[in-house]
């Protein structure tokens, strides 16, 4: 841990002091993985850097993606809200995510087709009270990196992160200062299952084990073992990170999670609203709780939010819909934990999902459509391709070609334990009416807290966003210099105002230096003060500039 030093002066002490009571938190977080690691009982992939980590941490069995796909599920992260609230449900809104907001988004070549009704790529406007949670953060006095992907299905706003790039580093912030650190790591992503096919394979393909919805083939197996390999790739990159810190001398202040955006890159699992698409893995390790643990209560993405602002002892905004599971003041576990299903790249559908201890329970909104959507990215993949054509041609069993029905019952109803890949619907199973019910009651419920979005047909939502298709752009704040003090005052709902100073016209980077204001800040005389404003899905403000 980094200590004081008692010759600084007083004002330096009082600032340092309430940064020596913050812990640090690193967050290392990989794409595409199902708990299919040895501390979850899967020891296919050697990961000799996880399985350290997983020594002294507390390892969650339950926790679960809000959607199986990145952007919506990232939405979640950043937010603390569900997808199905916010209007960031349909994978994906935008391209180009991990940027600052300058990109134009309107452009007739950025047009997209949804159900043959084109409407150009967008950047969702979430509810004006809804930010990125690392504001808090940042205004409680954290140096907040991204290194590098957002995908939030809106351009993360220069308020959220002091770095957000390809170079962010907890190592850039100030000396002592508490950090809130992101690094993601794509090797496991589902397109390193074809860009990765010239490289050796690390896992035997004829030692994996294969679930019951997949046939034995050798495709399959190859595919299965690339997925393997490739975790291995993410251990070996999750090392590099941890020796980072551990040679900084910040393992005794720094608390770390461990998790995957969503279920797996195989077919059925990745995109799927069962738990092979939504159960991650997640390791928690707390410098005071040294210790391996197994924590069996029901996470959701939506509780990192709150959790994270807790341990930084960060008071968290009352809009959030999750819940902290870590702080001192963490609530009673949930009994259950909420998924969704809208469109998926070229297909729309509308499923949502609640998930129990024991049960798992689906309602389908358009069950007239198939089970499987025909999406074309996934058929880059060697085994999905083989799928198909043994469907085709009669050569699956029923646990096989299950996914591939076309069409669905309005219900499903699976038992996790006896069925834990959701292969046998029992909705209609009259001795299970009980468990249905509630089941369905509680999902009655959350649409209902949550104020659902998916009725609502994606291109009236967008021009609702975006009326008469164009991007609305937040209003240019308001500036005030007195004694040499800036003050700025933003105009309109929900926006959040940031700032850079420099001592000559300059021509400010949009990719970094940008602080959050909160308090008015001194202005020397002669310095330039350039500031603008965003609201989340609105193009920013034009950049006011202030000479004093």
């Amino acid at each position: 841990m980094l200590r004081l030093v008692s010759v600084w002066i007083m004002s330096a002490l009082a600032t340092t002091s309430t940064w020596a009571q913050q812990p640090n938190i690193l967050w290392v977080t990989c794409e595409d993985i199902s708990p299919t690691l040895s501390m979850y009982g899967d020891s296919t992939a050697q990961t000799p850097n996880l399985d350290r980590l997983a020594t002294e941490s507390m390892i969650f069995n339950e926790a679960f993606a809000t959607v199986g796909v990145c952007a919506p599920a990232r939405s979640s992260i950043i937010t603390g809200m569900y997808p199905i609230a916010i209007g960031t449900q349909n994978m994906r809104t935008g391209h180009d995510m991990a940027g600052w907001g300058s990109r134009d988004y309107s452009s007739p070549s950025n047009a997209v087709d949804i159900n043959g009704d084109s409407i150009p790529l967008y950047s969702a406007v979430i509810p004006a009270e809804v930010k990125c949670f690392t504001e808090y953060l940042r205004t409680a006095g954290y140096f907040c990196t991204n290194n590098a992907k957002t995908d939030y299905q809106f351009a993360a706003p220069v308020t959220a992160w002091d770095e957000n790039s390809n170079q962010a580093h907890w190592k850039h912030r100030k000396e002592g200062q508490p950090f809130f650190s992101v690094f993601n790591i794509n090797v496991s992503h589902e397109s390193f299952l074809w860009k990765n096919k010239d490289k050796p394979l690390t896992a035997d393909p004829a030692a994996v084990s294969l679930p019951p919805y997949f046939p034995d083939t050798e495709t399959i197996r190859n595919d299965v073992a690339r997925n393997y390999s490739n975790i291995e790739l993410m251990d070996a990159e999750v090392g590099e990170k941890l020796k980072e810190l551990e040679d900084a001398g910040l393992l005794d202040n720094t608390i770390i999670f461990f998790f995957s955006d969503h279920g797996g890159p195989l077919p059925r699992g990745k995109r799927l609203h069962y738990e092979s698409g939504l159960r991650v893995p997640m390791m928690v390790r707390i410098p005071d709780r040294l210790q391996q643990t197994y924590n069996n209560d029901m996470i959701s993405f939506v509780d990192l939010a709150p959790t994270v602002l807790a341990l930084a002892g960060v008071e968290a905004p009352a809009y959030l819909q999750g819940e902290d599971f870590l702080g001192n003041d963490a609530v009673s576990p949930r009994p259950y934990v909420f998924g969704s299903g809208d469109r998926f790249d070229e297909f729309s559908d509308r499923v949502r999902t609640v998930i129990s201890k024991d049960y798992v329970y689906v309602r389908n909104y358009h069950p007239e459509l198939p089970a499987y959507k025909d999406n074309s990215y996934r058929k880059k993949i060697p085994m999905m391709n083989e799928l198909l054509a043994m469907s085709e041609s009669d050569q699956l069993n029923s646990d096989q070609n299950y996914w591939f029905r076309k069409t669905k019952t309005d219900e499903e109803f699976y038992l996790r334990r006896a069925d834990p890949s959701s292969l046998n619907n029992l909705i209609d199973d009259p001795s299970y009416t009980a468990e249905i019910q509630a089941l369905s009651l509680a999902m009655d419920t959350w649409l209902a807290e949550v104020n659902d979005q998916g009725a609502i047909p994606e291109k009236e939502m967008f021009l609702n966003m975006w009326p008469e298709g164009k991007q609305p752009q937040t209003a240019q704040p308001i500036a005030k210099v007195k004694k040499s003090v800036a003050t700025l005052k933003a105009v309109g709902e929900g926006v959040s105002l940031a700032y850079t100073i420099s001592d000559e016209s300059i021509a400010p980077d949009l990719d970094a230096g940008w602080q959050l204001y909160t308090t008015p800040v001194p202005l020397k005389k002669g310095q330039y003060l350039y500031a603008l404003a965003n609201r989340i899905g609105y193009k920013d403000s034009e950049i006011l500039i202030v000479n004093n």
